[in-house]
């Protein structure tokens, strides 16, 4: 199953190989749900939701670097693939705020290769500072910025 992971620069420059291990957490995918939500829209071809998970995981990406105010403000989407296996859909339940194609990694999962890297130009960093100080404006302008795409052998070439 293809996954985009939320992430932060400072766990890509603690990668020594282009092979990572995984650790249960909330990643998204093209699950079920979302496919179907984007069906409803009239939405169908298989790129466009594996986009829109890709941007659910840029949104989570801003909670990872909340969480860690000390890594890089900008934005990290690991893209790999995982076993089914050690993949479950986290069902919307009460929480309205979780999106369609959230899904938890339940397992370590070592080994893992990356495929690609998503990550935001450098001068997106002032929104990202902006959002995490409350202003609304700055997540529409982070809404608008297209994630850069890196091979995951370009990782230590990515601007900072």
């Amino acid at each position: 199953m293809r996954l985009y992971v939320p992430s932060t620069l400072a766990e890509l420059d603690a990668l020594t190989t282009a092979k990572i291990t995984l650790s249960p957490r909330r990643a998204h995918a093209a699950t079920p749900a979302l496919v179907a939500e984007l069906a409803a829209e009239g939405i169908d071809d298989l790129e466009e939701v594996e986009y829109v998970a890709q941007l659910a995981a840029a949104d989570d990406s801003l909670v990872v670097i909340a969480s860690g105010p000390s890594v890089p403000w900008l934005r990290v989407v690991i893209s790999v693939d995982v076993p089914d296996a050690a993949v479950r859909p986290l069902p919307a339940g009460e929480d309205d705020d979780l999106a369609p194609s959230a899904v938890e990694i339940t397992e370590q999962v070592t080994g893992v290769k990356i495929v690609c890297v998503h990550v935001d130009e450098p001068d997106a960093a002032a929104d990202i500072e902006a959002v995490m100080g409350g202003d609304d404006d700055a997540i529409e302008r982070l809404a608008d910025r297209d994630l850069l795409w890196y091979d995951a052998t370009e990782i230590a070439a990515i601007p900072r």
